[in-house]
């Protein structure tokens, strides 16, 4: 078996089964797809074809390209400087909250315009929102804080014709998580959301320091990088811990409007102060998936209020 193998199976050792991207880019079939990828894409010192992986339009071309082949998304496009999201992670979220609310076994159908799903910090880029709904037929809320944000959210809504499965709401308190943005009676069958990881905006930049020294001397077979980022999507006083610790608390009053709760945690330090507050806020069923991305751990730590899906109100 050739190195160029190994990685082969090592990536789609990682990845959700269901996740499209478990196999190596194939770039002449992007390229097919999307003619503009072709100026960034060039053989590497191995002898694959890649992309400069440094290059911040490169990797959203190759975000824009992926968008189109695998999941039908004709327009996205992103302002400058902010978060440009690895795909194949993004993906993955998805999938695993799909086994997460689907029947035992019938993962695979956990879809249909039936499921709605709350994306807490939907970020310019919409993401979750569109490959959830390629991939399973889900319809999405998704909220922030950024005015710019939602405006180019809502642009890439519109253009790809989501309208009517995806819906764009202003969360106006900083403070506030699902407080303004649920409304009265509204039913989910979950919630996602990608916290901001660091806890200042100084720590924000040596994160991403780092990235860059390291992919200088990576290499580049995944792409399973992230670039930009404005400051509510990389940081926040105390982190993701203080952050899902304080969606935890309010959670609790939205106990009713939501079968399962769930966040990306990035840091495996997060998780005990987490399920402190979930022992303290009464959650009655706590799950934390594992997942990886390339050399990168993280989880998605799971809380739900109700005994079962019969005590969601009907929609």
């Amino acid at each position: 078996m050739t190195q160029s193998h190994k990685r082969n199976d090592e990536q789609k050792d990682m990845l959700h089964p269901r996740n499209k991207h478990r196999e190596r880019y194939d770039f002449p079939a992007l390229i097919q797809t999307n003619a503009q990828l072709a100026d960034y894409v060039s053989t590497n010192a191995y002898g694959d074809l890649s992309i400069d992986f440094k290059d911040a339009d490169a990797v959203k071309t190759l975000n824009r390209s992926l968008l189109k082949h695998f999941y039908r998304i004709a327009f996205w496009d992103i302002p400058p400087g902010y978060l440009c999201p690895p795909i194949p992670g993004r993906a993955d979220y998805i999938h695993y909250l799909a086994d997460l609310i689907g029947a035992p076994g019938k993962s695979s159908h956990a879809g249909g315009n039936k499921v709605r799903i709350l994306d807490v910090g939907t970020g310019a880029n919409c993401i979750y929102p569109l490959i959830g709904h390629q991939e399973y037929g889900w319809s999405f809320v998704g909220t922030d804080l950024d005015p710019q944000a939602l405006r180019n959210a809502r642009s890439i809504v519109e253009a790809n014709h989501l309208t009517k499965a995806i819906s764009i709401r202003r969360q106006a308190s900083k403070s506030q998580i699902f407080s303004g943005v649920v409304h009265a009676g509204e039913v989910f069958d979950a919630s996602i959301c990608n916290p901001p990881f660091h806890a200042s905006r100084q720590a924000a930049l040596e994160g991403s320091d780092r990235k860059w020294k390291n992919l200088k001397h990576a290499k580049q077979t995944t792409g399973l990088l992230n670039f930009g980022g404005q400051g509510n999507e990389l940081w926040c006083e105390g982190g993701e811990e203080r952050f899902v610790r304080q969606m935890i608390r309010e959670s609790v009053q939205f106990s009713s409007n939501c079968r399962w709760f769930t966040s990306l945690i990035s840091k495996k330090e997060t998780l005990p102060g987490c399920y402190r507050e979930l022992k303290t806020a009464g959650a009655i069923s706590v799950k934390t998936i594992d997942m990886s991305q390339g050399q990168k751990k993280s989880r998605i730590l799971a809380w739900s209020f109700l005994v079962d899906e019969r005590d969601l109100p009907v929609k």
